[in-house]
């Protein structure tokens, strides 16, 4: 089952229009090229795609725990990882356009 998903994204990746539009790549170009990397287990891969993805996603599954069970201190650290994720593709992006 996963092989097919990861097999149907890689079919039906979504072009950038930031770059279609521009001529160069937005901060999130990469997000999906690293995203299948992680569903095929390739994690250093995908850290190289896009260094972002996994704290976005370890955001994004604490932000779901958080409305479900309302956590004493969830909003503050949402607030942290947000800041976090931020900065990380922030940091990258820069990276990326200086190379």
């Amino acid at each position: 089952m996963l092989y097919s998903l990861t097999h149907w994204l890689e079919n039906n990746m979504q072009t950038c229009g930031f770059k279609k539009a521009i001529g160069f790549d937005c901060p999130g170009c990469g997000t999906q090229r690293a995203f299948i990397a992680l569903l095929k287990g390739h994690v250093m891969e995908s850290i190289r795609l896009y260094p972002a993805l996994i704290p976005m996603l370890i955001l994004f599954l604490f932000l779901i725990l958080h409305l479900k069970f309302k956590f004493t201190k969830g909003g503050t650290y949402l607030m942290y990882t947000f800041i976090l994720v931020v900065s990380i593709i922030l940091i990258s992006y820069i990276f990326k356009m200086l190379r």
